[in-house]
């Protein structure tokens, strides 16, 4: 069977706004999809791997275009489950707020995990090649403020351009953002409206997706 992976960086469970809007997805999405397995990874529950130096040489190993044997295979076991159980996806679907203007602490240190050399990407005589091809995202956020393109604080928008760079760097370029804002800014009122409005979208993602 196919499957989707959901990706969870909101650590406040049913009191998510974002995952009100993601739920809202995957409801919509197993209607349409009945053939999908939906496998979630919340990462603030998941025990992720450090990056620790064996780790990180380890790495440089791969960069220099040759694989990694003894202790260095050892200390890459966790990665690899990891960067295996994101390539078994068919499609994937991101939950994450906004924090600092960019995205929350174990949402980078999972992105840090997995995207390596000549398991996601590869150097070629033409530049990089991302071999995470033929397949599309969605990214649900939600941000205090409004960050939309053309309002005032769009320049403090790090998270969508980071996320849409890095995932494109790898190949994944369809990439769908559902972004609910302002959740703060303009009071309670405001808030459930942006909500509301969100999920309609979310749900008419869902059935193209």
């Amino acid at each position: 069977m196919k499957k989707i992976l959901h990706i969870i960086a909101a650590p406040r469970g049913e009191e998510s706004r974002t995952l009100k809007i993601s739920n809202a997805f995957l409801d919509s999405f197993k209607k349409k999809h009945p053939d999908y397995i939906i496998e979630e990874l919340d990462l603030f529950k998941e025990k992720l791997p450090e990056l620790t130096v064996k780790r990180v040489n380890g790495k440089y190993i791969l960069l220099g275009g040759k694989d990694l044997s003894g202790e260095f295979q050892k200390a890459w076991k966790d990665i690899v489950k990891h960067i295996t159980r994101f390539l078994s996806a068919d499609r994937f679907l991101i939950s994450t707020p906004m924090w600092n203007f960019s995205i929350p602490y174990v949402l980078k240190q999972y992105i840090d995990i997995i995207i390596q050399p000549k398991y996601l990407f590869q150097y070629t005589g033409q530049g990089v090649e991302g071999l995470v091809k033929d397949r599309r995202m969605v990214i649900v956020t939600s941000r205090g403020g409004d960050y939309s393109p053309e309002g005032p604080a769009h320049s403090y928008d790090f998270q969508e351009p980071y996320l849409r760079a890095i995932f494109g760097f790898v190949g994944l370029t369809d990439i769908a953002f559902i972004n609910a804002q302002p959740m703060d800014a303009s009071g309670p009122q405001v808030q459930e409206e942006k909500v509301k409005q969100a999920q309609a979208l979310a749900k008419k993602l869902a059935e193209a997706f």
